[in-house]
């Protein structure tokens, strides 16, 4: 197919229209997978925008790379006209999603219960911190439910639990939001009927922590914390190169650990009897380890890595946020698109992690300036 055809193809969604009154991450991830797979999606900001346009620090990333192919349209909900508006918006989307915290749209009238009864077909996706529970009324950030959800624990070293380095439960969250509205949408088809979606921050981070429960509920043993685990696998860890660079290597059968000693040159450990199989080289690991160690040592990583490659042999340089703008995967495979920024700059961002039908679906239109939609959309809304 040339790229022309390509390009001229249909995404998914096209056709589903959707309005969102989100802020941060989790909601604003939601909107733009369902943007990214062609939907029309609004969001809705209060005047002078969404704060989380101006986040500094560790947020200042947070909408450039959550809010791409939306349009942006300014209501402020607190005043009647306003509501008015919103509600005769609401009216002409399929979907709306939500991530304010527990009461505040209803106080709004804005609520799943009050719109439905005027809009039965409306799928209404709320992200919350909790599923409905004794938990629901509670605030939730990403870090409170890594410390609750047995993630933080799990993480860091015995002692010292540590949460995970990005917003794992607020874009997996935004994510489950996003499935629920597609499967939504899937049974309205066959139905008529619109129903309300609900992804919660705390459930999210149980289900990534689902394995280790599950794991003490097979063996009757608490599950200990990654960096203090007893490994399965005999060389899974990160080693310390020549000039101190890092590397990772998971060498974990028994071809693999062979195809290590012939990489580093060490035939003596191949032939070792007391490291002929996994399991005898999982019991005196420390000591294996240590033995790697030195021989790695002598290694540089860029002499090192190709030949794990051709060996078959699992590895993994530890790479930093920022040398990734440069991966040579992420930018031969399409994984990095140029997007407009509504200051009128350019910048990278990180597309979806999927293929459908062979394409990476993209950046189709620049970052929404404040409110540029707005006279656009609401025009368009009866009264």
């Amino acid at each position: 197919m040339s790229n022309q055809a390509n390009n001229d193809r249909k995404l998914p969604l096209d056709g589903i229209r959707v309005v969102e009154f989100t802020h941060m991450v989790m909601g604003p991830t939601c909107g733009m997978i369902l943007a990214d797979l062609g939907a029309e999606v609004i969001k809705v900001e209060p005047p002078g925008g969404d704060k989380t346009r101006m986040l500094p620090g560790l947020g200042i990333g947070f909408f450039r790379s959550f809010n791409r192919n939306k349009k942006s349209v300014v209501i402020d909900v607190n005043t009647p006209d306003g509501r008015d508006a919103a509600i005769r918006l609401i009216g002409s989307c399929d979907v709306m999603l939500e991530n304010f915290r527990p009461g505040l749209m209803a106080q709004l009238g804005l609520d799943y219960d009050t719109l439905s009864r005027v809009y039965p077909r409306l799928i209404y996706a709320s992200h919350k911190g909790f599923l409905p529970g004794p938990y629901e009324k509670r605030l939730a950030l990403d870090e409170v439910v890594q410390m609750m959800g047995g993630l933080s624990y799990m993480t860091g070293p015995v002692g010292r639990p540590l949460r995970a380095g990005t917003s794992v439960n607020d874009i997996m969250g935004g994510m489950f939001g996003a499935i629920g509205v597609l499967a939504a949408l899937r049974e309205r088809d066959s139905t008529g009927k619109g129903q309300e979606v609900q992804s919660a921050l705390f459930e999210n981070c149980v289900f990534l922590s689902a394995q280790h429960m599950q794991q003490y509920a097979m063996t009757g043993e608490p599950p200990m914390p990654m960096p203090a685990r007893a490994s399965a696998w005999s060389v899974y860890d990160v080693f310390t190169l020549a000039g101190g660079e890092q590397l990772f290597i998971g060498a974990v059968s028994d071809k693999q650990f062979i195809a290590l000693c012939d990489v580093l040159g060490c035939p003596e450990l191949a032939s070792d009897p007391r490291l002929a199989t996994n399991a005898l080289r999982v019991a005196i690991r420390p000591e294996l380890l240590e033995r790697l160690g030195a021989i790695l040592r002598d290694h540089k990583a860029a002499d090192l890595a190709p030949r794990l490659e051709a060996a078959g042999v699992p590895y993994a340089p530890i790479a930093r946020p920022e040398q990734l703008l440069n991966d040579p995967h992420l930018r031969a495979s399409g994984g990095l698109a140029v997007m407009e920024t509504d200051d009128g700059w350019s910048t990278d961002v990180v597309l979806l992690p999927i293929t459908i039908g062979g394409r990476r679906p993209g950046v189709r239109q620049p970052l929404a300036r404040v409110g540029e939609h707005t006279e656009e959309v609401l025009s368009r809304l009866t009264k």
